[in-house]
């Protein structure tokens, strides 16, 4: 495990996460993380997403991508 690492708290609340650890984690720019309150801290984990998908409804909303692989299936007769 690795410990002794420290970060300063920014104006906003924003904490760096050491890069070592971003590292061993597998956090990457643009990764989500999730927060948990735990006896004595924070936990930290990142959010399992397949990296695939990500983009897959850039530019365009989500309702309206729904909307559109909704009408196509009616056009399919599903």
């Amino acid at each position: 495990m690795l410990s002794g690492r420290t970060s300063k708290v920014g104006p906003k609340g924003q904490v760096v996460i050491p890069k070592e650890l971003r590292e061993r984690l597998g956090i990457h720019p643009g990764d989500e993380v999730t927060f948990s309150l735990v006896e004595g801290g924070v936990l930290v984990e990142r959010v399992e997403v397949h990296r695939e998908l990500r983009g897959a409804f850039q530019g365009a909303g989500l309702l309206e991508t729904l909307e559109a692989e909704h009408r196509d299936e009616v056009r399919r007769g599903r």
